[in-house]
This record gives structure tokens, C-alpha cells and sequence, in this order.
């Protein structure tokens, strides 16, 4: 902790995800990080107090700059925030001696029943990070059969997807949906019931519809490629995953910019090979330890991926070539 942090404050909320892991793989923390999925505060704080000179705190919800309006004044003008997406962190800051990626949805949104993210408690079938266009609900009640099995398949890995979407539209005639227990309810009749210790029947419909609402991997995507350009070289990448998907692509990504993919034909001669425009700290991801996962069960499916950029100049990858899931497109 640096002399002029602040003291730690006791209604501060619990500590995300990785922190205490992330901070060890990025030491030592110095100079102008962005942390792009702001949330909670709780990567931003952690930075700055182990040493950032500067944290850009970015996050696409308003709610969490409302929340975060108690004690962001406490770090002056080391902390500044900024409404938008990472994917655009390129536009907001240059030359960035690192960058975090706290993916998926926080704790603070899944309980807030109002969200609609969680099938846990009734509320509006919402899911919009950004509060800001088509949510949930605009998408069961009008997408074709077809789309939402793929979504829930491609996004969700749901097998039982032609039997939920099936469902969903048969339903939605009769009324349309609204609530987030009204669609739990729906998908949980196409599923055999959990046995205990397993994961609700709605999890990986509810995933999905989330990822889709707010395209979370076309975000990522485009996110990475960002970094890739607003890192200065020996700046770092850390990207947190909670999701097999997310961290397929977090994985291949890194792989591909750092040239240790491989051939793709182990008997097509050999090509020469462009500069790696990252250098992975670590060939495996990094997952929570015991003593986190006694704190904080949700951090279980957690996985921590750190690249260094390099000089090379930034490029750009095919998105199929990282494991990105694409939706078929209109008319093909």
C-alpha cells in the first residue's frame, strides 16, 4: 500500500475476484492502468492503493459511478472515471501501462432483483448493463425459434436449446414474457429437475440471453484488439474469465498475438513468423486458491490470463480464429 493510499474503511464491499492473485502476476503495480469492467471499484481500488500513479475507471452502467460517488474523492485526481465501453479504451487513454478485465456480470447486478439479471429473485426480464436499448425481454418476445436455440447453443452451450426456444415461443403467444421467474419457470418445465449441488435448470439459458443483450463477446473481442493498441510496450493485459467460452477466447488470443499457437497443419512447412505483439507471463490460467474460494464460492469458474505487450506493432485477428462464437447472419 502506498503512504498516501487511504486507510481501508470497513464498509467498503467484499474484495472481487482474483485481486490479491492479479496483484502478485502484475507486480510490482506503477504508472496508468485502466480498469475497464469498473463495477464495484474493487480491481481500481486495489491498483491505486498497491502503487498505481493512475487508475481510469471505465464501466458502460451508470449505476456504478452513482455508487461509487461515496469514495472516489478519497483518491483525488488519481481516480477517474469514465462512462462507456472497453472496447473503446483505445479512445480514452494512450500508452497504458496496463489494462483489467473483470468480465462477466458483477455481484452487485445479479442481486439487484430490478436488473432482471438473476433468475433468483422476480423482477423485470432486463439483463441491459448499459440500461440503454433492447433488453431480455424484447429478445424472447420477438426473436425467431431458430435464433434463440442458437443463442442459447452458441452462447450458453445449452443442449436442450431447440426444446427451451420451442417452448419460449409457444408460450409467449399466450402472453408475453416479462419477468425473470416467468422465464425460469418456462425453461426449468423442458429440463429434468437439479439434483442438489447442481446448478439451476435456467443457468445456462439466463447466460446466454445476458451474453446476447449485451454482447459480451463481441465486446470482448473487440476489447482485446483495444488493449492491443492502447498498451504502451511492457505494459500488461490481465483478463479475468468466469465462463469456458470467455476464456477460450481470452486463451486463443493470447496464444495467436504471442505467435505460441502453433501450425494449424503440423506437415505445411514452416512460415516465418511476424513480432509478437504480447509475451505471455504464464502458459496456464490462474485459479483461485483455497483459502479465496472459502471467502467467496462464486469465484470457483474464476480464471486469470496476463500478457506483457511487446514493440511489434498492433494488428488485428480474425475472431473466428480466437473461438469466438458467431451468430449465423440473416439470409445464409
Amino acid at each position: 500500500m502506498t503512504a498516501d493510499a487511504p486507510a481501508p474503511r470497513s464498509d467498503r464491499p467484499h474484495v472481487p475476484v482474483l485481486l490479491r492473485a492479479l496483484l502478485k502476476a502484475v507486480a510490482p503495480v506503477e504508472g496508468v492502468w485502466l480498469d475497464g469492467t469498473f463495477g464495484a471499484g474493487g480491481y481500481s481500488r486495489g491498483l491505486l492503493e498497491a502503487g498505481a500513479d493512475k487508475v481510469i475507471g471505465v464501466d458502460r452502467d451508470p449505476l456504478a459511478f452513482e455508487m461509487a460517488a461515496e469514495w472516489a474523492g478519497d483518491y483525488g485526481d488519481r481516480l477517474v472515471l469514465q462512462q462507456g465501453v472497453f472496447s473503446r479504451m483505445d479512445e480514452y487513454a494512450k500508452d497504458l501501462d496496463g489494462v483489467v478485465l473483470d468480465l462477466g456480470v458483477s455481484s452487485m447486478q445479479l442481486d439487484q432483483a430490478e436488473r432482471g439479471f438473476s433468475f433468483m429473485k422476480d423482477g423485470p426480464l432486463d439483463m441491459r448493463m448499459s440500461q440503454q436499448g433492447p433488453s431480455a425481454a424484447d429478445l424472447v418476445n420477438t426473436a425467431d425459434e431458430s435464433d434463440l436455440a442458437d443463442i442459447l447453443f452458441l452462447y450458453g452451450e445449452e443442449r436442450a436449446s431447440r426444446r427451451i426456444a420451442r417452448a419460449i415461443v409457444r408460450e409467449r403467444e399466450k402472453a408475453p414474457f416479462e419477468t425473470t421467474l416467468q422465464l425460469a419457470h418456462v425453461i426449468e418445465s423442458c429440463l429434468p429437475r437439479s439434483k442438489p449441488g447442481q446448478s439451476h435448470p435456467a443457468t445456462r439459458s439466463f447466460q446466454a440471453l445476458r451474453i446476447a443483450v449485451n454482447d459480451e463477446f463481441g465486446e470482448l473481442f473487440r476489447g482485446l484488439m483495444a488493449a492491443e493498441r492502447a498498451l504502451k510496450p511492457g505494459g500488461q493485459l490481465a483478463v479475468v474469465t468466469f465462463h469456458s467460452i470467455e476464456d477460450r477466447m481470452v486463451k486463443r488470443f493470447f496464444q495467436d498475438r504471442a505467435g505460441t499457437g502453433g501450425r494449424a497443419n503440423r506437415y505445411a512447412p514452416e512460415q516465418e513468423m511476424p513480432d509478437p505483439q504480447f509475451i505471455l507471463k504464464s502458459r496456464k490460467a490462474i485459479a483461485p486458491d483455497e483459502e479465496e474460494l472459502a471467502e467467496n464460492p462464486r469465484a470457483r469458474s474464476a480464471r486469470l490470463r496476463v500478457a506483457v505487450r511487446t514493440e511489434a506493432a498492433a494488428g488485428s485477428v480474425d475472431p473466428r480464429r480466437i473461438g469466438m462464437p458467431l451468430l449465423k447472419e440473416k439470409g445464409r
